[in-house]
């Protein structure tokens, strides 16, 4: 994924780039940018030595996005059919007389929920390290 986008500070390393924002963005779960009418401004590792006011072209590592895409929406998916399958299966001797079904989706979303808080915080860990953040590939003139 690519974008272009105006500098607009920098932080040591890292450069704030105001990029047009796109209707994905609405959905987007990265937490990498910060959503605004204006546009969104995203923090990337500055590679190019862009400064304030150049246009840029800022690159998202696709392996670094198949992987939170994978791990945002993926595991708590497969959590959640592995979660109802073993409260059918296992919560019902524990909890006799309660219908298996409820056992079920009790277990399908605790799981679920589990899972999700598990790798939004693992997200966060990931979000300080500047090997999964975007890049400033290059100054557009």
């Amino acid at each position: 994924m690519e974008e272009v986008g105006i500098v607009k500070s920098i932080d040591g390393v890292t450069a704030k780039v105001l990029v047009e924002r796109k209707s994905a963005c609405d959905k987007c779960k990265e937490g990498v940018c910060h959503v605004s009418d204006g546009g969104a401004l995203i923090e990337a590792v500055n590679v190019a030595k862009a400064r304030e006011g150049q246009k840029v072209k800022v690159v998202f590592k696709t392996y670094t996005y198949l992987k939170g895409t994978i791990l945002i929406y993926g595991l708590p998916a497969l959590a959640l059919i592995i979660g109802a399958v073993l409260g059918k299966e296992f919560l019902p001797g524990i909890f006799s007389g309660v219908d298996p079904d409820l056992l079920s989706a009790v277990g399908g979303f605790g799981l679920f929920i589990l899972t999700f808080i598990a790798a939004r915080l693992f997200s966060l860990r990931m979000e300080k390290k500047t090997e999964y953040k975007p890049v400033v590939e290059e100054i557009i003139e």
